[in-house]
């Protein structure tokens, strides 16, 4: 049966129906989404507004009256924290420098163990060191103090790489939050997340272009746009930008709003990380925090917010000015600053500290091995969303030392040695001689490369540098073996497997004779060593190196010349041991975590052991010295002062492929590698490549002499070289040993007054 046909008003009512039934759906789906949208900015907004990075934080340097730290070393010190220099002392964060003081306005700052206030303090001292603090306001003498630490880094999720420093609204400021709403949102406070005559001025030249050109986005909706969307500019998302600035307005105050987006805000990139937020691009572009920031610097930081990219300071220095200048006008024009104000900051440069190369960028080689350690500990989700605060071993000044060295000294040798720019790669590590902290890192020549770090990760033959613990095995048989015992300078050969003979020879391809015990060392000869681990056994040469630290060893003779394969940090911690009189600490780089409200997560304890015999070390170590004084590193003394005694060994690998220094102080244990990624030879031995560097860098950190003092167990006694036997004053060239208590020599030197009394030792000599 067929339908009437439908008049015009029948069809009229049914398109009305169709058309409210079309609208009721639209609306229904539009509360939906509005709805979904509500959820998603309570949700992350109220819950977790950012994550987190940890911050990473060098040690902290302390003052007190005495310490070797020369007060243009402190004001170097100073300066690297961001602290300004001025004619009279002004708030925290500033010193004034005159002959034999300094006038320091420290920062606060929360420590593992506390808060500390910031304090206005004299300082004396010289060339020397400090002699004496003083509080400027009650002139109380003050025994200790600390500086506020380095941020020296984050450890952020490895996608996205966001980095913040989080700062409060209170503590913000005035100008910078003022500024920001002159220049990005005057009626912020006023409108309710959107501004309707600036969506009605860029709707209209958005649709003459057929593309979203302009934005005309208040501070609400750049939140909006930072936090939750992407920056695709499309009609789709201003919308949804649009719907969710109001939203979040109706959910959180104007004051809320603002501190968020004084977090949240993109203000520059840093290698891999996303700089967000005005805490961080302070210390990122200024090297100090918000409050310090003048009015020329505050400038230009709000002048970066339109486009970090286009006003990238340090790649766009002129029109960044051009900008920064705007600001300032903006400013003076709506009365935040007075006219000589205004003039003032205009005539200022633009004030960029160091190159923006900071946080990870600027010590990755001890950034990364901070991470290490801390993963053993902690989930990574804990590392880069939680807050958390790593107080870490890191001396800035040993470090720069250290870069230094490197980044001086391997072009130089590459120049002594004819070989192209870029050949030479080299690490570093040096670490406290007691208590084994890792106070400076270096993974590779370009200091600030984030990539592979030689320091923790290139496993390199020793060579020389395995000897030390040769002759302590052999030291710890004090019935067997002393300082002066005479070996054998003679070839051997050693069968290492069926088909496989060893036979090796002195770096000199020269014989020597017998040559006492700690002579042998010295002069690292090759044969006297062999024949020494050959008599003790592979084991316990093994068991030296595990004592102090190392237990990947070989079970190969071959480990006697070195043959072990090492990383920098590894030659680090058995060298550490030696140095700390055979107690060993497995090193560290981290003191202290904290969360984000100051609460301490965990405590690294030091965990000492004795592990080798003291006596024994001890005679190791005299032995070491005598490598300075007159073996193979003999010319770093050239160098150092020769007042500062100093140990060490140097070590060469086959065809001069690895050119190793290892050596300590009474403070600092320091370790050298020079070497190619290729492995094709250098040309460089340990003397000739990593000694040098090594000096130098002990010459700068200007350390403590090592104590010559003997232990109680060890004795000391006037030798006869020749013989090795008991000397007087009668016998030239005699000289003084150490030796276990109980395991001396008794009898006396041929050239000694009684030899003739002692039948059976003068008959002995005779026939021998």
């Amino acid at each position: 049966m067929a339908l009437p046909p439908l008049d015009r008003r029948s069809l009229l009512r049914y398109g009305l129906i169709g058309l409210a039934l079309l609208a009721s759906v639209f609306l229904v789906w539009a509360a939906v989404q509005v709805a979904l949208l509500d959820k998603e900015i309570r949700n992350r907004f109220s819950s977790v507004r950012w994550t987190l990075p940890a911050q990473v934080f060098a040690a902290p340097q302390e003052l007190y009256p005495g310490i070797n730290l020369p007060l243009d070393e402190l004001q170097h010190e100073l300066l690297r924290l961001g602290y300004r220099q001025v004619a009279a002392l002004e708030g925290p964060g500033s010193f004034v420098a005159r002959a034999g003081t300094l006038d320091i306005a420290t920062r606060a700052f929360g420590f593992w163990d506390g808060q500390q206030k910031a304090t206005r303090m004299l300082v004396r001292g010289s060339s020397t060191g400090i002699e004496s603090i003083s509080d400027l306001s009650t002139g109380k003498a003050l025994d200790l103090t600390r500086l506020d630490p380095m941020l020296i880094g984050s450890i952020y999720p490895s996608r996205g790489g966001e980095d913040r420093v989080l700062i409060q609204l209170a503590d913000a400021p005035e100008l910078l939050v003022k500024g920001l709403q002159a220049v990005e949102d005057r009626n912020f406070y006023n409108h309710a997340g959107i501004s309707i005559r600036g969506i009605a001025r860029a709707m209209f030249e958005n649709l003459s272009n057929g593309k979203v050109r302009q934005g005309a986005s208040t501070i609400t909706q750049q939140l909006v746009k930072n936090f939750f969307l992407s920056s695709e500019r499309t009609f789709k998302r201003k919308i949804k930008e649009i719907l969710m600035a109001v939203l979040l307005e109706t959910h959180y105050s104007k004051d809320e709003i603002m501190e968020a987006y004084l977090n949240e805000i993109y203000m520059g990139q840093d290698g891999s990380r996303a700089v967000h937020g005005f805490g961080l691009a302070s210390s990122f572009y200024f090297n100090k925090p918000p409050v310090e920031l003048k009015t020329h610097e505050l400038a230009l930081l709000v002048g970066i917010v339109k486009g970090p990219s286009q006003f990238d300071p340090r790649r766009r220095p002129e029109k960044v000015r051009e900008r920064r200048d705007l600001v300032l006008r903006i400013w003076a024009e709506s009365g935040l600053i007075r006219p000589e104000e205004f003039e003032s900051a205009k005539a200022q440069p633009l004030g960029l500290s160091g190159t923006g190369r900071g946080g990870v960028e600027r010590y990755p080689a001890f950034v990364q091995l901070v991470t290490r350690q801390l993963k053993d500990q902690y989930p990574d989700e804990a590392l880069t969303t939680e807050g958390l605060r790593i107080f870490t071993t890191l001396s800035p000044r040993v470090q720069e030392a250290l870069e230094q060295r490197l980044v001086d000294d391997l072009p130089a040798l590459e120049k002594t040695r004819k070989l192209p720019s870029g050949t030479l790669e080299g690490a570093g590590v040096v670490t406290s001689a007691e208590g084994g902290e890792v106070q400076a890192i270096v993974g590779g020549r370009d200091t600030r490369f984030a990539g592979f770090n030689r320091a923790l990760d290139s496993k390199r033959q020793i060579g020389s540098l395995a000897k030390p613990f040769v002759y302590l095995a052999a030291l710890m048989e004090p019935d067997r073996y002393n300082i002066s015992t005479p070996l054998a300078d003679e070839p051997i050969t050693v069968k290492l497997s069926k088909n496989n003979i060893w036979s090796p020879s002195n770096y000199d391809k020269k014989l020597h004779g017998n040559v006492p015990l700690y002579v042998a060392l010295a002069q690292s000869y090759n044969l006297p060593t062999v024949r020494l681990g050959m008599d003790l056994g592979v084991k316990k040469v093994q068991q030296a190196f595990a004592g102090a630290g190392f237990f990947q060893t070989p079970e190969l003779p071959s480990i006697f010349l070195g043959a072990v394969d090492m990383a920098p940090l590894d030659v680090a911690q058995v060298y550490n041991t030696l140095a700390a009189s055979g107690y060993q600490t497995p090193l560290s780089a981290i003191r202290e975590v904290l969360t984000k409200e100051g609460r301490p997560l965990k405590r690294y304890a030091f965990k000492v052991k004795q592990t080798l015999p003291e006596g024994p070390v001890f005679l190791t170590t005299w032995a070491l010295r005598k490598v300075v004084e007159l073996g193979t590193a003999r010319s770093a003394y050239n160098i150092i002062d020769p007042a500062i005694k100093v140990a060490g060994k140097t070590g060469t690998t086959d065809d001069l492929r690895d050119s190793w220094f290892a050596g300590y102080s009474a403070d600092h244990v320091a370790v050298i590698w020079v070497g190619r990624d290729d492995y094709k030879p250098t040309g460089l031995s340990g003397a000739t490549g990593a000694l040098p560097i090594w000096a130098r860098l002990i010459r700068d950190l200007n350390v403590k002499s090592l104590d010559a003092t003997p232990p109680a167990e060890v004795e000391e006694m006037l030798i006869d070289p020749a013989s090795g036997l008991v000397a007087d004053d009668s016998c030239a060239g005699a000289v003084s040993l150490p030796f276990i208590a109980g395991y001396m020599p008794t009898q006396k030197a041929p050239c000694a007054a009684g030899f003739l009394e002692q039948p059976s030792q003068w008959l002995k000599e005779i026939f021998q």
